[in-house]
């Protein structure tokens, strides 16, 4: 049975930035990074592989050097590593990207069972949380959203039941495998590499399926088969900040000016 955990390959966000004048981000020179989110749902997959046998495969839909991520999952354990890469898979949105990873998915469940399909709850670079959930709905699997705890797997019966975490609250669901599990950082903590690992991970074989092998309508993938586009990405303005008094040789006098200004600004009541 396959546990397959989406992972993406993302820029570090604390490294970006913006070009003034096109007004979108700059790639060149920086790093990048596995979603955080993603390890999450990679470690999942393979605690399955560890408790239960089953076959974990990490799934990552990208450019050719998405190979690099994969090659960090193999070195953590995965059975098997498969990158999505085609030039007419670029600029997707949420929509087109989860048509990709469905359809590669439903391959791998013809050839294997299906039991759970593992995405980190979003992305760092989107924030849109919609992946996930539009890969389940391609392929009819019951969504498990916002996972922070497995309580219970049973493989021959095939239900599991888990927990979500919800704003103030926990919710416990139960459902028929095979599903969709978006997970949060609560549910585990990753694992690390050991270094025979890594040097095994530089020889392991990633298969790459290029459209040729999924043969999806170019219409439907990619910047073509993208109902959103992005216009632009902008830094948001921000005021520039007032500096009231000597904090270090005088600090009661600042604090005193501090509140005459919120006192006059009405933010302050005493």
């Amino acid at each position: 049975m396959l546990a397959i955990a989406c992972i993406k390959q993302v820029p570090d966000t604390t490294q970006v930035q913006i070009d003034p004048e096109t007004n979108t981000l700059v790639r060149e020179g920086i790093p990048f990074i596995v979603n955080p989110y993603d390890t999450h749902a990679l470690e999942e997959s393979l605690r399955m592989h560890d408790q239960f046998g089953m076959r974990s495969i990490a799934l990552s839909m990208g450019p050719p050097n998405t190979e690099a991520t994969l090659r960090k999952a193999c070195a953590l354990g995965v059975d098997e590593a498969i990158l999505l890469s085609d030039r007419c898979f670029g600029g997707a949105d949420t929509l087109a990207t989860s048509n990709v990873l469905a359809t590669a998915i439903d391959r791998l469940a013809q050839e294997e069972e299906l039991g759970i399909v593992f995405c980190g709850k979003q992305t760092i670079d989107g924030d849109t949380a919609q992946v996930g959930p539009g890969i389940a709905s391609r392929l009819g699997l019951q969504q498990l959203t916002l996972v922070d705890k497995i309580e219970h797997l049973d493989l021959e019966k095939k239900t599991i039941r888990v927990r979500r975490k919800l704003e103030g609250r926990h919710e416990i669901v139960e459902a028929p495998l095979p599903v969709m599990i978006t997970t949060v950082r609560e549910l585990n903590r990753p694992r690390y590499p050991t270094v025979p690992m890594r040097l095994a991970a530089r020889d392991v074989e990633v298969r790459t399926w290029d459209n040729a092998t999924l043969q999806i309508d170019p219409e439907t993938v990619g910047l073509k088969g993208s109902p959103t586009w992005v216009c632009k990405i902008f830094s948001p303005e921000r005021d520039q900040g007032e500096i009231i008094g000597d904090g270090v040789n005088d600090p009661d006098g600042t604090a005193d000016l501090l509140i005459d200004k919120l006192l006059s600004k009405d933010l302050l009541a005493l």
